[in-house]
């Protein structure tokens, strides 16, 4: 089941949560009708659907299918089937994306349970197969995050050649920032416009600007575009930065993943950046896994003051941003508040 809502229900996202409900119950078809197709002649075809089914079912914001379908409505889409296989695309996109992450970071906790590489790798141990245990969970969670990416294409297949441009430009910047995540990990660089700038290619237009964009052209309304790339582009990067500000000070039980793991991976978040620019001893601290030494640091240097201020500053370039935009009061009222429930989230 999926996670309750980030926002505080009202009336006029009636439309916007009875869409909400065609995504889930779509989701739940597509991945059942592919798992029986797969595991035909063998059952163990199925697995890699299994993996995505399992991911999906156990929980999640549902952010990008939300900004997806409020960019539909927002743009003035009549309430219907047009815009849910895009914004079930859009959760297969993230889908996979997580399984891939999960590997890149060797993490073993998602959502509460264990990670789809991890899961396997421990199948493979407990039963003394050939082969390398690692090696084994990490190919399945790979073609498992590969398939999601391939659902997610089929299902945006049925739209036109703006909605495609559109896509595959957000399928190219989150394979981008992810590399530049990787390489900023490895040379562990204190660079302040690095890191805002991963946050924003790697996650933030990816969860909050591309879906809103493409809810917006599937309706016919490509003059929207501007505006919400302006308020997508903020507020997904205020998004971003407060999952590293979740990572530092959160919960493993709230966060449904392992908590300090951009420290344990050497992220080069701007949390980190900026505490590194402030003192090189934040260096010394993350290389000997003084985890709790290293967020009493991030605290008193004013690092963690310096996050929040651009995250309240982020949040008014989009909420102006969208009060620009030729969209209905209502709608505007929406995304003004969405703007800070997702920048001001606790999980």
């Amino acid at each position: 089941m999926t996670t309750a809502p980030i926002f505080t229900a009202t009336p006029a996202r009636a439309e916007l949560t009875a869409l909400l409900r065609d995504v889930e119950v779509g989701l739940a078809d597509h991945l059942a009708l592919e798992a029986a197709r797969r595991a035909d002649p063998d059952p163990r075809g199925a697995l890699p659907v299994l993996d995505i089914a399992s991911l999906a079912r156990a929980g999640g914001k549902r952010l990008r299918p939300l900004f997806c379908l409020t960019g539909f409505l927002a743009a003035g889409g009549v309430p219907g089937a047009a815009p849910v296989p895009a914004a079930m695309a859009v959760e297969l996109l993230h889908i996979g994306a997580l399984i891939h992450d999960d590997v890149m970071d060797d993490s073993d906790l998602r959502r509460g349970s264990l990670t789809v590489h991890a899961r396997h790798a421990l199948e493979h141990k407990k039963n003394s197969w050939r082969g390398e245990s690692r090696r084994y969970g990490e190919a399945l969670a790979i073609l498992a995050g590969d398939l999601a990416w391939t659902y997610a294409d089929g299902l945006m297949a049925g739209f036109g050649a703006e909605v495609a441009r559109e896509w595959c430009e957000m399928r190219a910047e989150l394979c981008g920032g992810q590399a530049l995540d990787v390489i900023a990990a490895a040379e562990f660089a204190a660079d302040p416009v690095l890191a805002r700038h991963i946050a924003v290619v790697k996650s933030g237009r990816y969860t909050i600007q591309r879906p809103l964009t493409l809810g917006a052209l599937i309706a016919g309304r490509a003059d929207l575009a501007p505006a919400f790339a302006v308020y997508g582009e903020a507020l997904g990067e205020a998004f971003q930065l407060r999952d590293d500000l979740i990572d530092a000070f959160g919960s493993s039980t709230a966060s449904g993943k392992p908590a300090g793991l951009d420290f344990q991976q050497h992220k080069m978040t701007l949390l980190i950046s900026l505490a590194m620019r402030h003192n090189a001893e934040v260096r010394a601290l993350v290389e000997r896994g003084a985890f709790d030494e290293l967020r009493d640091h991030l605290v008193t240097s004013g690092a963690v003051d310096a996050v929040e201020d651009h995250i309240a500053d982020l949040v008014r370039v989009a909420r102006t941003a969208v009060g620009e935009a030729a969209i209905s009061d209502e709608w505007h009222d929406e995304l003004c508040a969405l703007a800070g429930q997702v920048a001001y989230r606790d999980r």
